[in-house]
């Protein structure tokens, strides 16, 4: 693939995570956004895309953005992103 191909991915995959987390979280702060911007690593950002699209709340990202490259799996109710809505539902046979 081209330098110039790469680039518009990198510069597209950015733009989408910071899409993703103003829908899910509100607005996002400054540094994170420059945080984005620094990040060189196609497979980094795509899992961040997931884990933003997926994460329960915002400190379940934020723990997985600052994680690294040593994280690779995205698992367990931390990436439902309902559970926060869903904690302390009734059930249909009526208990919590």
């Amino acid at each position: 693939m081209f330098s110039f191909e790469s680039d518009a991915l990198l510069v597209n995959d950015r733009e989408d995570l910071i899409a993703i987390l103003q829908m899910r979280f509100g607005s996002i702060p400054g540094e994170m956004i420059e945080d984005i911007y620094s990040i060189e690593d196609m497979n980094s950002l795509q899992r961040l895309i997931l884990s933003a699209a997926n994460a329960a709340n915002w400190n379940v990202f934020l723990e997985e953005f600052h994680s690294g490259e040593t994280s690779y799996r995205l698992l367990g109710e931390n990436f439902n992103p309902l559970r926060d809505l869903m904690e302390g539902r009734v059930e249909l046979n009526g208990t919590e």
